[in-house]
């Protein structure tokens, strides 16, 4: 990464996670919103904490230049939290995308200035493009997981019900083993 680019975002990093932050909140309804934004006990608003946590480390690994797929452990309290809410994949994923309006409008004075730390913030937001990418897998498999949860349950409390209602009961061992 441009070592122009690295140092603005270090300077302005913690401007652009509170940004961030007020920009991922804005994505749930006002009643909620109102409450992760202001509820700083981490015991109290853990999604808050989650996200607050996540985010910081996502960006500590953009700007390092880590390897987004070996770290990406950091991103999956917030994939997890966005795959059980009521959310479309394109919005429970828009957090990532919104990073990048962040920055731009964090630093657009200086990318206006310098053509060559343009082209450097192209390349920063192609890793978030790879950031994004990398999340929807996750994403899709937490969902994967929600709905196979979900269909277990249903199996098991239909055949609940069925043995309950004397509609359905378990054929005896002796009995099963003779029908071969």
């Amino acid at each position: 990464m441009d070592m122009k680019l690295k140092d603005l975002l270090e300077e302005n990093k913690s401007a652009i996670l509170k940004k961030w932050f007020d920009a991922i909140i804005e994505t749930y309804p006002t009643d909620t919103s109102g409450f992760l934004k202001n509820q700083k006990d981490r015991f109290a608003n853990p999604v808050g904490h989650v996200f607050t946590q996540g985010i910081e480390n996502i960006l500590a690994a953009l700007i390092e230049g880590r390897d987004l797929a070996k770290s990406a452990s950091f991103l999956d309290d917030i994939i997890k939290v966005r795959a059980i809410q009521d959310f479309t994949p394109s919005k429970a994923m828009s957090f990532v995308f919104l990073l990048k309006n962040v920055v731009r409008k964090e630093l657009e004075k200086e990318i206006r200035q310098s053509q060559q730390l343009s082209e450097a913030l192209l390349e920063f937001e192609l890793k978030i493009d790879d950031l994004a990418l990398l999340s929807f897998d996750k994403y899709i498999k937490c969902r994967e997981q929600i709905y196979k949860l979900k269909t277990d349950e249903l199996k098991r409390m239909s055949f609940t019900l069925l043995k309950k209602a004397n509609i359905m009961s378990e054929i005896p061992v002796e009995e099963f083993e003779h029908r071969d």
